[in-house]
Parts: C-alpha cells; structure tokens; sequence
C-alpha cells in the first residue's frame, strides 16, 4: 500500500500551552501512529524570524518546543521531525518558486493585506513596516511543502489561502519546466480542532496572555488552575456548564464519563475550588509523566540537538535528489556535461503531457511532441484530479481514450487524429521499457 506524506510545520515563537497540546499536538502525536502515513514534523524557525527578532527568545522556544513534541510522545524514530533551517534545499527552492510566482498572487496574501489595512486605516503608507520577510512568507511555506512532495498538509481554515498558492506555485514551475515536478498538496481543514479558554475565560493565547503552560511545574500548574475565572455563585448553588472555562478545560482532557460526572457535580452546587482540584489532578494525571521527560531534556539540549541532527539527515536524503533535479531543470548544471547531457537528451526525447493552471482557475493540461508540437490542449476542469484522470486515461488507452474524451479537448488545426495516438503510443512504448 503506497504512503500519503502529512506535514506540519510548528513556529518557534513562544511556550506550548494546554490549548497547544489538546487542540494540536495530541491529536497529531496520534495520527502519527498510522503505518499508512508518513510524516514530517518541522520546528519553522526562519517563519519565527518575521515576527520576532529577539535571537535568545527563538533559540528558547525552539528547545522548549522541540521538548514539548518529544516528551508529548512523538516518535523521531517513525517521523521525519527537523528543524527548518538544518535544510539548505528549502531556502533554494524558495528562490526557485520566487521566479515563478506573480507578485500580484502574493498582493492578496491575508497577512499582507492586513497589514496594508491597517495602515491605510491610521493614514500611514500602505507598506510602512511591512518586511520583505512578511510580504514573501507564503513562498516560504510553498517551499517547506514542495520540498517534501507533501501530498497533506493539515492547516486552521485561516491557512488554506497559503496551501492555494503552492499549489499555484507547483503548478506553475512544473508548466514553466514541462514535468511534473511537485506535487500539488492539499489542504485538510482542522474544523473540529479543540479550543481551550484560557484563565479569563477567553480563548488560551499568547496573545490574551492567559495561557497555562503545558509543563508549568505541579504547584504553579494548581496555582494558575485556582486563578481560572468563575462566577459568584456560592457551595451550594447549581452551576451551569455553558460557558464555564473551567468545565471546557476539564472537556479537553476528561472522558465522556468523566465529563457526565462533573456535569452532575456542577448541577448539584458543587465549589468551585472543589471543580478546581478534580481540574487539577485530572490535568497533571496525564501531564505529569511527559513532564518529566520534558525536564530532562531541557535540561539536555545536547540531546534535542542530536534528535533534530539526526532528523535532518533524514529530510535531506528526500531534499537534496530533488533540489539537484530541480537545478538541472532550470539550467543550473555542470557545464563539461553539457554536450553529454544534449546528446542523450536528442536520442530519448518523448512526448510530453503538462498539466496546469491558468489565471480563470481552471485546469488545463497538453500533450508536447518532442520537437515542440502542440499535439492535444483540453479544455478546462475544474479540478486537477480531472485533468489528471483524462491524462491517465489516454496513456493507458490511447485511441479508445481519445474518442472517449474528444468534447474536453480543443480542436487544432493541422494535427490528426493519427498523429496524437502515434505520440500516445510511442509513451507506453517508453513506460514498458
């Protein structure tokens, strides 16, 4: 059974928090489990760079952050887990994927916009603070996707606008260089992805400053448990469930049976401060053995540094093979091959299919002959998996295939019917080879 590739990219910027770990990283830790799936695990501290420029917070967060991940349970041993900047290949193909990309496509990045809008919104110039950095991070992310072929990439709906444009970029480099270089990866929507309010009852963000740290030692986790915002209602009273951040929280780690009870509870008056300790021994219950390791390793960060190392070698034997394809595709080659590489080229060239994207959003794909012959151009689809099920479709029946599809195809002038299934033929031919 093939494998699909999953990717995750986590930035550097800060503490995991426990909305961190029961919204994300349990319930990947968890999916990375299945023997079907291969997957990468990525700490994004050149993403961190955009935002933060303080050089001992990134450093601090990276140890803290790769620590959460392993003491959580992540296996390096049945994932890919690296850190960004250990990959040469991704900053290359960054500038590879920059020459193809419009600037108008990274004009309508959400991040960027919001930027100029709120600059336009105080009468400052549109671009006033707005770093390269910012304006080019989608093409980053394309690169952190592309270099890995990811077929999935598991994103907040806020996100889905940048796997959209690698796709674009994909597309676009594999038009441009004729082969189907990338991939074209796919957003999944985390739709039912658990949000943890934080101690005001808002939802748990760095940025609210309301977070409880996913291994805040045992005493500071029951004292942040106890500042946790309730309302007045005395021992006694009953209390609803609806809209108390200390019942979400219990959710989020309890099970239905467990969550029953302290529903019960909560109808039949029970204390907060009472509610607020069976909060906190049913969040270190699960938390207390992963601190430990936790500890260790922050204590080691030789260790994490060995992990990371050893993940790296990993994501490059997938990295540097396609990097040097990619380089030949563009032209950047070794010149005393040149002749060689020309010669060889002239005795096996083929036909070609291109598949590709246009401007209305439509899918489009070609058949090339060797010399540069347009020998077929469909008409739009709506989907690449269409364009890319006729293309399949005419490899593997030629003639057959091509009556069948004939009102998705443009007419050419000059070109026979005969002429196509020749080219069609001389494909297979190659493939059995």
């Amino acid at each position: 059974m093939s494998t699909t590739r999953f990717l995750t990219g986590i930035t550097p910027s800060g503490t995991p928090h426990l909305g961190n770990y029961a919204g994300m990283m349990r319930p990947a830790i968890e999916a990375s489990r299945d023997k079907n799936v291969e997957n990468f695990y990525f700490l994004a501290d050149y993403h961190a760079l955009i935002k933060c420029q303080d050089p001992e917070r990134v450093q601090r967060s990276t140890i803290e952050i790769a620590a959460s991940w392993l003491a959580a349970g992540l296996d390096p041993e049945h994932v890919t887990f690296y850190r960004q900047s250990d990959i040469p290949e991704i900053p290359e193909l960054t500038w590879f994927l920059t020459c193809v990309t419009g600037k108008g496509l990274l004009n309508r990045a959400h991040a960027y916009k919001a930027a100029v809008d709120k600059n336009n919104a105080s009468g400052s110039e549109p671009d006033d603070g707005v770093t390269a950095g910012l304006f080019m991070y989608p093409v980053l992310m394309g690169a952190d996707i592309l270099i890995f072929n990811a077929n999935k990439v598991p994103v907040g709906r806020d996100q889905v606008q940048h796997l959209e444009m690698a796709r674009d970029m994909a597309s676009s480099f594999n038009h441009i260089y004729g082969s189907e270089y990338f991939t074209l990866p796919e957003a999944v929507v985390e739709e039912s992805v658990a949000t943890l309010p934080g101690l005001d009852g808002r939802k748990m963000s760095k940025s609210y400053n309301n977070t409880i740290p996913l291994f805040a030692p045992r005493e500071q986790l029951r004292k942040l448990i106890n500042s946790i915002t309730t309302d007045s209602r005395a021992p006694g009273e009953a209390k609803e469930v609806e809209g108390s951040a200390l019942f979400q929280i219990y959710q989020g780690f309890a099970s239905e049976e467990e969550s029953a009870a302290l529903r019960q509870q909560y109808a039949e008056g029970i204390a907060w401060g009472d509610a607020k300790q069976i909060l906190f021994e049913r969040i270190d219950r699960e938390i207390a053995p992963m601190r430990e390791r936790y500890e260790y390793l922050i204590a080691h960060p030789a260790e994490l540094e060995e992990i990371l190392q050893a993940g790296a070698v990993k994501a490059r034997k997938l990295a540097t093979p396609l990097l040097q394809q990619l380089r030949g595709a563009v032209g950047i080659r070794n010149l005393a091959q040149a002749s060689k590489a020309k010669t060889k080229a002239a005795k096996t060239a083929l036909p070609q299919f291109k598949q590709y994207r246009e401007s209305d959003g439509q899918f489009y794909f070609k058949l090339v002959a060797a010399d540069g012959q347009l020998l077929l151009q469909s008409l739009g689809f709506a989907a690449p998996k269409e364009a890319g099920q006729s293309i399949a479709q005419l490899q593997r029946e030629g003639a057959t295939a091509l009556a069948a599809i004939k009102p998705r195809l443009q007419t050419l002038d000059g070109v026979s019917d005969d002429l196509v299934i020749q080219a069609l033929e001389q494909l297979r031919e190659a493939a059995e080879q």
